[in-house]
């Protein structure tokens, strides 16, 4: 499965609420305060300068310069503000966030760009993901069994139509056949279209408040 950047990965409400860390090492404290740092540093710069922040020159202990993909989300109150995020990890964790956290605050296009007046409402969550792997399935039933409620985020792929949830989307689709027949909505896979030429993979996630 080739990269994927998605501004649709997410529920329509707010979902990080704990660390879920079940299929990679999770990110200590420190280097968690680290990234939300990062992330707010990337939303302030973009609103003076129009882009990410630079971290060129920055040293940054190797956790966070190991490649890794993430989603930021932002919210303002209850309401979703944006969110942007990388499937496959194709660069440094510490600037998947920088740039995510930009594109989500000014490129999520369902919304205008954040103003500076916005910031002080503003919540910003990370979600750092692990690697995907493939889920071999001979069914709907079968694919629906082996899934993890409340732990996997799921990717679809049928054709060249791809799309995620994250796993803090079973908060509002908890049985899994109805998670995966909305995925595939999602995704414009219309239900007519088998199950066995779709391609579909899980990853976990380690979710913070930044």
């Amino acid at each position: 499965m080739g990269p994927m950047r998605s501004t649709r990965d997410h529920g329509t409400r707010r979902h990080v609420t704990g660390p879920h860390a079940t299929g990679s090492r999770a990110i200590s404290a420190p280097l968690r305060r680290r990234l939300a740092e990062i992330a707010w540093a990337s939303i302030r710069h973009g609103l003076a300068h129009h882009r990410s922040v630079d971290l060129t020159g920055r040293a940054f202990p190797p956790r966070l310069l190991a490649h890794q993909s993430a989603f930021v989300t932002l919210h303002r109150g209850d309401t979703l503000r944006g969110c942007v995020g990388s499937i496959e990890a194709c660069r440094p964790l510490v600037e998947d966030v920088a740039s995510n956290a930009y594109a989500a605050a000014f490129e999520d296009p369902r919304f205008e760009a954040v103003r500076a007046e916005e910031l002080p409402e503003l919540a910003v969550h990370i979600a750092v993901l692990s690697a995907t792997t493939v889920i071999a399935f001979a069914s709907e039933r079968d694919l629906c069994a082996k899934l993890r409620p409340g732990v996997d985020g799921i990717v679809i792929e049928h054709g060249e139509r791809r799309a995620t949830f994250l796993p803090a989307v079973w908060d509002t689709l908890p049985d899994p056949a109805a998670f995966l027949r909305e995925l595939r909505h999602k995704a414009g896979v219309p239900p007519a279209d088998g199950w066995l030429d779709l391609r579909v993979w899980r990853y976990t996630v380690d979710s913070f408040a930044a």
